[in-house]
C-alpha cells in the first residue's frame, strides 16, 4: 500500500464524559467538534479534523470496548501506549497550549522547557491522554 492509497487515519481515543472531553479539546487545542450535535449537545460520533487526512475520534470506553471486539478490555485508566504530539511555530505556542490545559483541568506531566530535541511540554487531558506539545530544535535556534 503507499501513501496515495490512504483516505485518511482516525486516532481513536477512550474517554469518561463526552461533554468535558469535546470540551477540552475544544479550549485546549481549538479544535471543533464534526457534525449535529445529538441529545447531549454532543456530535456523535466525537471527532475532530486535526489535520488535511486526520481526525481524532473520543469513544467512551464501553463504546471503545465494543469496537475493539468482544473479549477486549481497554486499557486500564492512566495507562498509555501512545504520546500524541502537536507541533506548533514558537516556544510561546507551547506555553499558551500548556497554560489552557492547565486552566481546562488537564495534568501538567511536564512543564514547558527547552529539550534536545525542541521546546516542549506534555499534558494529559481529563481521561489521561498524554500530548506532547512541542516546537523542533530547528525552529527555536
Amino acid at each position: 500500500m503507499s501513501s496515495g492509497d490512504v483516505d485518511g487515519i482516525v486516532l481513536s481515543l477512550p474517554i469518561a464524559d463526552r461533554m468535558r472531553a469535546m470540551l477540552f479539546y475544544r479550549e485546549v487545542f481549538g479544535f471543533e467538534a464534526l457534525g449535529e450535535p445529538a441529545e447531549d449537545g454532543v456530535p456523535e460520533p466525537l471527532q475532530f479534523e486535526i489535520g488535511r487526512r486526520t481526525r481524532l475520534m473520543l469513544i467512551p470506553s464501553g463504546g471503545f470496548g465494543w469496537v475493539l471486539g468482544e473479549g477486549r478490555e481497554v486499557a486500564p485508566t492512566k495507562s498509555h501506549e501512545v504520546l500524541l504530539s502537536l507541533t506548533v511555530g514558537a516556544p510561546r505556542a507551547v506555553d499558551d497550549v500548556i497554560g489552557r490545559a492547565r486552566r481546562a483541568g488537564g495534568e501538567i506531566v511536564a512543564e514547558p522547557q527547552r529539550q534536545p530535541w525542541g521546546y516542549t511540554g506534555v499534558c494529559a487531558d481529563p481521561d489521561g491522554h498524554l500530548w506532547q506539545v512541542i516546537v523542533a530544535a530547528a525552529a527555536t535556534s
